[in-house]
């Protein structure tokens, strides 16, 4: 692998500054697993002066140029797809089973509906005399997360790829040797030079420079509320067109008609699948008062019932989040929980049993919560539920809504009139009905806090590309 070099204009190079260094950690062991270069705020310059020239090019190859890229670079990454499950299963803890059959494949399906986006996307539309011209917004800043490597980067480099856009992608310095991988496979591809550029390193500063760079035309950043915000004011003064997809508190609304024993115990695992470390996550469980006490005993007993530890071991359901700084917020929400008077049922803030080591998190219930406390109104990022009862739809509707943010959102009723009409009143950007699973081809996206753009399928590939209209095209 590349660990010592960042990826810019095609080729594979040093960093400006040399010394730099990022320890990448295995949460489940806290030992060392690897170092990757470290760029500065002189590669981000020479990675988007790369970009800057290479757009001008790529911005009028053809579509069959485009998908001819995206097939190779598919074709690259499904031959690396054992190492890039491996190396998020190091990187960031993700259990091996979840990283082979899930993590890593939904990168896959990604490149794979990119494909079938470009192939069939309506770039030019003639209205009456006037022509709509669809165009590559231009060079293209990509600030991912940890949480999900393989998805948050794919689903940003694909469609910009796909709209004509050069780019320059800073992973997270928690998870970057999974996308040094996808690099390579991007460079076997014959990326054209200066298309796609890699630059690893801290998010305080290379976050700043690429936000602010006067020459990057969009910044499409995956993150918290906060640094989203951050880098949203920071491209704010060159008027930059900022992509956000930021946190969330999903409400899983559970009305009395359905299958109790069903439905929590999914919501549950739902929850704590990743360790929690979804922005999608159903955190927050809103029960019927008529079923209330059946469902909290059965969100209580899945909880423990999850199999917490090796992120090696193929019976693992659960690993441990994601790093040392992690572990410590998500313990301090759990005891914040009991400080407000929540009613711990399952986890709590000791280490699970037999795990001394790594930053493991039992699988945390808290019920009879108020939705004022503060578990159940800021994103904790960890694996702990929220259990509040409702009386009526009315109800429920407004204790989903009364949120910050308005990322996504699960109904489950055995009434489907019902759940449509609770889904369109609900003040979020995705909402799952009766446990439907999330559609590739679906914006992902969310409202109020939760950010402002949208991925995923025909609706990702618009977020790079800007409208134009000629009027007088044709009389």
């Amino acid at each position: 692998m590349n660990e010592s070099r960042l990826y810019i204009d095609g080729r594979w190079v040093d960093p400006i500054e040399p010394g730099r260094w990022i320890t990448v950690i295995n949460p489940a062991t806290e030992e060392e697993v690897g170092r990757v270069a470290a760029g500065s705020e002189a590669d981000v310059d020479a990675a988007v002066q790369a970009a800057h020239r290479a757009f001008p090019a790529y911005s009028q190859s053809t579509r069959a140029e485009r998908l001819g890229l995206l097939a190779g670079i598919l074709d690259g990454y499904r031959r690396r797809l054992p190492e890039i499950a491996a190396a998020m299963t190091a990187e960031i803890g993700v259990p091996i089973t979840f990283s082979e059959k899930v993590q890593a494949r939904i990168g896959e399906s990604h490149l794979e509906t990119a494909i079938k986006v470009l192939r069939e996307y309506p770039f030019e539309e003639e209205w009456g005399g006037t022509q709509i011209i669809r165009e590559p917004v231009g060079v293209c800043s990509l600030i991912s997360p940890w949480n999900w490597p393989m998805n948050q980067v794919i689903v940003k480099m694909a469609p910009a790829l796909a709209a004509g856009c050069t780019m320059v992608l800073k992973p997270s310095q928690h998870s970057p040797l999974s996308t040094l991988l996808l690099a390579e496979a991007v460079d076997e591809a014959g990326v054209p030079a200066g298309v796609f550029n890699l630059v690893n390193g801290p998010g305080a500063s290379l976050g700043n420079a690429l936000a602010t760079h006067p020459l990057v035309d969009m910044v499409s950043i995956t993150a918290s509320t906060v640094v989203g915000a951050a880098v949203a004011q920071a491209a704010a003064a060159s008027i930059k067109r900022v992509s956000q997809e930021l946190g969330g508190k999903s409400a899983y609304i559970v009305f009395e008609d359905v299958n109790v024993e069903k439905v929590v115990s999914a919501g549950v695992k739902a929850c704590m699948r990743n360790s929690g470390q979804s922005c999608n996550a159903p955190t927050r469980m809103l029960v019927a008062r008529t079923v209330y006490d059946e469902a909290v005993e059965i969100a209580a007993q899945t909880a423990r019932g999850l199999a917490v530890g090796d992120p090696q071991d193929l019976e693992t359901f659960m690993g441990p989040v994601a790093g040392k700084k992690q572990y410590e917020t998500v313990i301090g929400y759990i005891e914040s929980g009991l400080r407000e008077g929540a009613r711990l049922v399952a986890g709590g803030p000791e280490r699970p049993e037999g795990l001394e080591r790594g930053y493991f998190v039992k699988p945390t219930v808290f019920v009879d919560v108020d939705n004022h406390m503060r578990i159940a109104q800021e994103e904790i990022f960890g694996p702990v539920l929220c259990v509040i009862p409702f009386e009526d739809e009315d109800e429920a509707v407004a204790i989903a809504n009364d949120s910050d943010y308005g990322l996504s959102g699960y109904v489950s009723s055995g009434d489907i009139e019902r759940a449509r009409r609770v889904a369109r009143r609900m003040r979020t950007g995705m909402v799952h009905l009766n446990g439907a699973p999330t559609d590739m081809n679906a914006p992902f996206g969310g409202y109020k806090k939760s950010g402002n753009g949208r991925e995923w399928g025909r609706f990702g590939l618009e977020d790079f590309l800007e409208v134009k209209a000629i009027m007088g095209y044709r009389k």
